[in-house]
């Protein structure tokens, strides 16, 4: 299998619009429902927030990989990247709000000049910290020092590994990113990730390949534990099943395998008012890099902004205005709420 491509900014964004629009064509022929009549059904509407728990910030969309499932787009040629004034009024909202946890994405958030400043900063504020670290920055030039630093700092990490089978993984990821993430893990199982009683989390991130939806998260975290710890000798806390988004690179993919309609059809199916009531964004807050506040990382892809009219970016940060905010809602949002859930924090319902 070839290495994934590294597109052009500008062609990355030709083909992402097309895919809109043809998006687009599809639902308006097909007459999809709408998330919110879904919600209205259960009597779920409208979504509002319950408060702000977690604080999520894309620290830039730099990365050293191009996955084929990223909802970011991120890779190698981004150089979009949060500034020190602009994480520190993160800071400073997590201090006024109380919020006790920071979970830091990207791209590859190590890449931000100043994730070292952040995490410190955060910690010192006796807020959890969570890194989404793809594993193979770990390894790579400049950034060896990163798993001794974060457990140093007791951030937990939140890693993606698509599959504990090689050619899945690297089907996702890219040739060899398997491997690399495998020796990560070793790594950060040595430092003390993973095992019981050492207080460093590990946790991984599972991904369907294909148009499928996640497998039940706990017999797959049974799987995983069995499979990597007799293959590779790892341990790990726990895993999380999250859902792919038809959003960004993975809506590009569906729209070229001509499997946009029958992908929405199956999370419309699999709609679960069980999983509404637990979706990440009632207890979330998710910060850009530019530093314009969305409702979650999924919206924030699709430039929809917080519906709170006075706090529309983390400067503006004002808790009584985002705390019981009316949620933006979209199509993609079935994505969250199909079978037993998903989110940043894997299944909803397990």
């Amino acid at each position: 299998m070839k290495k994934l491509p590294v597109l052009s900014l500008q062609r990355r964004g030709d083909q992402l619009a097309n895919a809109r629009r043809q998006r687009e064509i599809l639902e308006a022929k097909g007459q999809l429902p709408t998330f919110e009549m879904s919600l209205e059904k259960c009597h779920a509407s409208p979504l509002v927030s319950e408060g702000i728990e977690i604080l999520q910030v894309n620290v830039g969309k730099l990365c050293n990989m191009t996955c084929r499932h990223c909802h970011v787009d991120a890779g190698p040629d981004r150089r979009e990247i949060m500034e020190r004034q602009t994480i520190d009024d993160c800071l400073a909202a997590i201090t006024a709000a109380s919020i006790t946890t920071l979970d830091l994405t990207g791209g590859a958030p190590e890449m931000n000049p100043d994730f070292k400043y952040f995490v410190a900063e955060a910690r010192a504020k006796d807020c959890h910290v969570i890194d989404r670290c793809n594993l193979t920055i770990l390894l790579a030039n400049g950034y060896t020092d990163m798993p001794e630093f974060l457990a140093s700092h007791q951030v937990e990490i939140v890693a993606s590994l698509p599959c504990y089978l090689e050619e899945n993984a690297d089907a996702q990821r890219g040739d060899g990113s398997f491997q690399k993430s495998i020796q990560a893990l070793q790594q950060l199982n040595t430092i003390g990730y993973g095992k019981p009683g050492s207080g460093l989390m590990l946790t991984l991130v599972y991904n369907p390949v294909g148009t499928s939806l996640p497998p039940d998260q706990n017999e797959l975290t049974a799987a995983y534990r069995q499979e990597l710890s007799e293959r590779y000798g790892i341990e790990f806390n726990r895993l999380f099943t999250i859902t792919n988004m038809p959003i960004s690179r993975y809506l590009e993919d569906l729209m070229e395998q001509n499997k946009y309609s029958s992908y929405m059809q199956t999370l419309i199916d699999a709609f679960n008012p069980l999983a509404v009531e637990g979706v990440m964004c009632k207890k979330m807050l998710s910060v850009g890099w530019n530093g314009i506040l969305y409702d979650c990382d999924f919206n924030q892809m699709l430039e929809l902004p917080t519906q709170a009219p006075s706090s529309r970016h983390i400067s503006d940060f004002t808790l009584e205005h985002l705390e019981q905010r009316a949620i933006a809602t979209g199509r993609h949002c079935f994505g969250c709420a199909a079978a037993s859930g998903s989110g940043c924090l894997g299944a909803i319902n397990t």
